[in-house]
């Protein structure tokens, strides 16, 4: 677990990219079923991760997604993307583009300390 508060709470995927997954801590299915001040949070805090990504690891492109087919409850995707990632162009369940064994990007951790200052913004 990355961070907590009473509603939302985001962890990281375990991946070649840095890419983590916000969650809300009420079992909603769709996005629309979620209170307004939920859905304003989960914005928030995508735009902040979003950020926090492009400030540390400088990607090529930021990936979005929620799909949650899966796991059926409101979760977003946040993935720091780069064209020598295995799977770039395509989408991280896309097909694999080449091997790659290690990007050589800066340390998760720092990432978190960015993220967490951005979050406390909120």
């Amino acid at each position: 677990m990355i961070y907590e508060n009473d509603i939302l709470y985001i962890e990281k995927e375990d991946s070649q990219i840095p890419w983590i997954k916000i969650f809300t801590k009420e079992n909603y299915k769709e996005l629309s079923d979620c209170p307004d001040f939920v859905q304003n949070m989960l914005f928030k805090f995508i735009v902040a991760s979003e950020l926090s990504l492009k400030e540390y690891y400088q990607p090529e492109k930021i990936n979005i997604a929620s799909f949650a087919n899966y796991v059926p409850r409101v979760h977003f995707h946040v993935m720091a993307r780069f064209k020598e990632d295995a799977f770039f162009p395509e989408s991280m369940w896309g097909k694999q583009q080449r091997k790659i064994k290690n990007l050589n990007l800066p340390n998760f951790e720092g990432f978190i300390q960015t993220l967490n200052k951005k979050l406390t913004e909120i």
